[in-house]
């Protein structure tokens, strides 16, 4: 397993993180992924060690907690050899105040997360979406009293725009708080948003990418084809509501390029899908998920190998899109004004 660097920080973390979305199996939204249960995640877990994947996953909301406490129970014994990220903000319970980035939710949230996870720290810990109503002054002095309590050890953010995170950066190199060095965002060969101004403001501040939903809201595992009806069982039906659509011309173009290239490789689908990722400028990290240990094998064949350069071109360019503006006009000045790279 390779490791990289998160963002600017000394912290290394592998390439593919383990994503426990589907630990739990409880509530609408954030539970519908799957049901997996203690004994199958401690199995997971086990084959994510053995293959060198050190990184879970985690978000107060999965299940209403249960992910977190299913987590906590797979690893108990070993914290020492694994790395935890967990993520907060989205509302929790009915409560007034269990909602948000203030420093009354924040606190609450991470006690709470750490008893859960059977823990005294986390290695990293993200705000799930930006809370436009709290100042980003009372969010970033309470996750820098977290840090310097040995609580929290890095922090990250996810689902920011460009100006919600440069302007925490600022706020927080103006203070001498502590910094943001991840963003965990959604990317993939048929969602490559990211690039616009996420990318470039990631290289230049250095903050590293924690990838999810890399496989596009399931379109891209392969199961979706030209001319074939759709499968029945699929992300699909149950994502279509919170999924960003998908032009399904484009998606067949994307799926076309991946097969011509998986039949090149001997890979799968997915795992060429997720190989284009790793070799993408600021990615730490990709987070992957799994609902049995098939899907987690077949997933982690993603890594020890890489595309060619033409086999990335292939892949850039059945998966570009018209940037919005101002973007493709910026990409005019590229004399001074390069994209990332």
């Amino acid at each position: 397993m390779e490791y990289r660097f998160l963002g600017k920080s000394g912290f290394r973390v592998p390439v593919l993180s383990f994503g426990t979305g589907t630990f739990g199996g409880k509530g609408q939204l954030f539970g519908a992924w799957g049901n997996t249960d203690a004994d199958e995640a401690r199995r997971l877990v086990d084959i994510c060690l053995d293959a060198g994947l050190t990184m879970f996953d985690s978000a107060d909301v999965y299940s209403g907690g249960v992910a977190e406490s299913i987590l906590g129970a797979a690893i108990k014994g070993r914290r020492d050899q694994v790395l935890i990220s967990t993520k907060a903000t989205f509302r929790f319970d009915d409560g007034p105040n269990n909602v948000g980035s203030s420093r009354f939710h924040l606190i609450n949230t991470v006690e709470a997360a750490l008893r859960r996870l059977g823990t005294d720290y986390i290695d990293l810990f993200q705000l799930h979406g930006f809370d436009a109503k709290t100042p980003v002054e009372e969010t970033l002095s309470t996750l820098d009293d977290l840090v310097r309590a040995g609580k929290i050890r890095y922090l990250g953010v996810s689902n920011f725009s460009g100006w919600h995170l440069m302007k925490s950066l600022a706020v927080a190199d103006r203070y001498g708080w502590s910094r943001y060095v991840a963003h965990q965002a959604y990317y993939s060969l048929i969602g490559r948003d990211y690039e616009w101004e996420l990318m470039p403001l990631a290289q230049d501040q250095g903050v590293g990418a924690v990838v999810w939903s890399p496989l596009g809201w399931g379109r891209l595992t392969g199961k979706i084809r030209r001319g074939q009806p759709r499968p029945e069982v699929s992300r699909l039906p149950g994502s279509a509501e919170h999924g960003p659509p998908v032009d399904d011309e484009h998606l067949y173009c994307v799926v076309d390029a991946l097969d011509q290239v998986a039949a090149e490789t001997g890979k799968t689908v997915p795992q060429v899908a997720l190989n284009w990722l790793l070799q993408r400028p600021t990615v730490s990290t990709v987070v992957i998920g799994a609902r049995n240990e098939e899907q987690l094998r077949q997933n982690l064949g993603a890594v020890g190998w890489n595309l060619t350069p033409q086999q990335v071109a292939v892949l850039d360019e059945a998966s570009a899109v018209t940037a919005a503006y101002p973007y493709w006009h910026q990409r005019g000045f590229g004399e001074r004004n390069p994209g990332p790279v």
